[in-house]
């Protein structure tokens, strides 16, 4: 057996098909693991929110606002940076459309999707920070779910290496100029566990030091980007905005959101220590039933 037979027997396979069929209806391996994404998100920012104080239910009201919302962002952030493929001589404009093919930009999703929460958030009478904080450790969980779609896409991986772990790439979705690569690095996988342990992370610093009026939100933005910054720089995929400065643009784009995120950090702890004593506009005072006291159960480790 040859050095680069035994590689790729060690390497991680990639699905021979993305989409699968009941009856007429297609079942994609992208739209599967956004949504599965999506409903575990939805699921832990409930029984994170209930032991904050809010009340069962609310969560799921700002989805119908929220994930709506950042769908159209993601996919809008996503043709804006990258409309050669949809837009001009030999492209047809209609693909913009089909997100079922991939591409959902996560800061145009977060963007938008927070201006789907504030709309629901002020409708439901309820404190914006507070809210955050409940939600975006979750979103964590939601893009490490997600990222198995670039999986079934066959898109969206690093450069080639020969790594036990390496994923394999038909060559049909190699890039040109790897065409003779049979192996890359797999960044969806190292995004996958990157957020998950940014997630147990975030979640255990905020029950450890009751933080509150938007440091879970910050944490979860400078852990979110501190990864997303070296694993962009393995990729090999091009874009119109890839190369800014020597960088590529979601390389600048992380670094400016970490210091934003690590200022606000900063400034909201001497600013507003501790965590909000009402998750209501009314002044309700926050009522969940594990505030005040240690939880020791699985919930605990989910409800910060």
């Amino acid at each position: 057996m040859s050095l680069g037979a035994g590689v790729l027997a060690m390497s991680i396979p990639s699905p021979s098909e993305s989409t699968w069929y009941l009856g007429p209806v297609p079942l994609r391996g992208y739209a599967l693991a956004i949504i599965l994404g999506i409903v575990v998100a939805v699921w832990l920012s409930e029984r994170r929110w209930v032991a904050r104080g809010g009340t069962a239910g609310d969560i799921q009201d700002l989805a119908i606002w929220g994930v709506p919302f950042g769908l159209v962002g993601g996919r809008l952030y996503h043709v804006a940076t990258d409309s050669g493929r949809y837009f001009g001589e030999g492209n047809n404009p209609v693909t913009a459309l089909y997100i079922w093919r991939g591409g959902l930009g996560v800061w145009g999703a977060i963007a938008l999707g927070a201006v789907g929460v504030i709309i629901g958030a002020r409708l439901k009478g309820i404190k914006l920070l507070p809210v955050l904080d409940a939600i975006a450790p979750t979103v964590l969980v939601a893009q490490a779910l997600g990222r198995w779609g670039n999986w079934f896409n066959q898109e969206l991986f690093g450069k080639p290496t020969d790594l036990p772990w390496a994923l394999e790439i038909d060559a049909a979705h190699r890039p040109s100029g790897y065409l003779d690569q049979a192996t890359f690095h797999p960044t969806f996988l190292y995004e996958c566990l990157w957020n998950l342990a940014a997630f147990a992370l975030v979640v255990w610093l905020d029950r450890r030091f009751r933080l509150g009026h938007g440091r879970v939100a910050a944490l979860y933005v400078m852990a979110y980007t501190l990864g997303r910054g070296w694993i962009e720089m393995l990729r090999i995929d091009d874009v119109e905005l890839s190369d800014v400065g020597g960088l590529r643009f979601n390389v600048w784009t992380s670094i400016v959101l970490f210091v934003l995120a690590a200022a606000y950090f900063a400034w909201s702890a001497r600013r507003h220590p501790g965590r909000e004593d009402s998750v209501h506009t009314d002044g309700r005072p926050a009522g969940g039933p594990d505030t005040g006291r240690e939880m020791s159960d699985v919930r605990g480790d989910v409800a910060g």
